[in-house]
Formats: structure tokens, C-alpha cells, sequence
């Protein structure tokens, strides 16, 4: 097998994921980019593997590393844009710039977030 194929078709998808990451706006397309490049990372450590010839099958073994992470990685990402949506109704990664919630969502008026006194019942 030449190891020219894989790598060129690792290369486009890797070029794929990069062009998504910066073009896009929606965080779900933005995982959906960074799995690309994952994928492309894992095609490239299994040809290289072969063309290698290598007796421990080091990279595939890296491989079945990154698709556990890459899995963990989309649960996370995931969960942190449903959330993000459930509060703030909008899932576009350029109207997220502040990580506190505006005024109107639970803070006074003038900015600072509502005081809470800790007692015990």
C-alpha cells in the first residue's frame, strides 16, 4: 500500500475540519469540525502504522486512544451547548463573549448579581 493515498486523504479532511472551525459560527458544527480533524489525525496513525510494519501496532492502539477521547470530547461538548442553549437560546459561538448572564436574567439592575443569604433551616 503507498502510503501517499491515505496521507493526502488525511490531509483534505484535515484541511476540512480547520476550514469549519473558522468558518463556521453554529458550536454544533464546531464539534462536527474538530471530529473531522480527529478522524483525520486517526487515518493517518493507522497508515502509518502499516506502512511501517510496526510488531506492537503502536498506532493503532493511539488510535482506539483518540476515538475514546474524541467520544468523551463530543459527550462534554455536547452537554455544554445544550446547556448554553437552554439558558441563552442561541447556540452561535460569536454572540457567547460573556460568560456571565445579562441583567435581565437574574442580576440587578445595575449590573452586580443578586445576593443570596446562606441559611440553614
Amino acid at each position: 500500500m503507498h502510503l501517499v493515498y491515505p496521507a493526502v486523504l488525511s490531509a483534505l479532511l484535515f484541511c476540512v475540519g480547520v476550514y469549519g472551525v473558522l468558518a463556521r459560527r453554529n458550536a454544533i458544527l464546531l464539534l462536527m469540525s474538530v471530529e473531522l480533524m480527529l478522524a483525520a489525525v486517526s487515518l493517518n496513525l493507522v497508515a502509518f502504522d502499516v506502512w511501517l510494519r510496526d510488531t506492537l501496532h503502536s498506532g493503532q492502539v493511539f488510535t482506539l486512544f483518540l476515538i475514546a477521547l474524541s467520544a468523551a470530547e463530543i459527550g462534554i461538548g455536547l452537554a455544554i451547548v445544550l446547556l448554553i442553549y437552554r439558558n441563552r437560546g442561541v447556540s452561535a459561538v460569536d454572540r457567547l463573549t460573556e460568560l456571565r448572564e445579562h441583567a435581565g436574567d437574574g442580576a440587578r439592575p445595575g449590573g452586580e448579581p443578586e445576593r443570596r443569604e446562606n441559611t440553614v433551616t
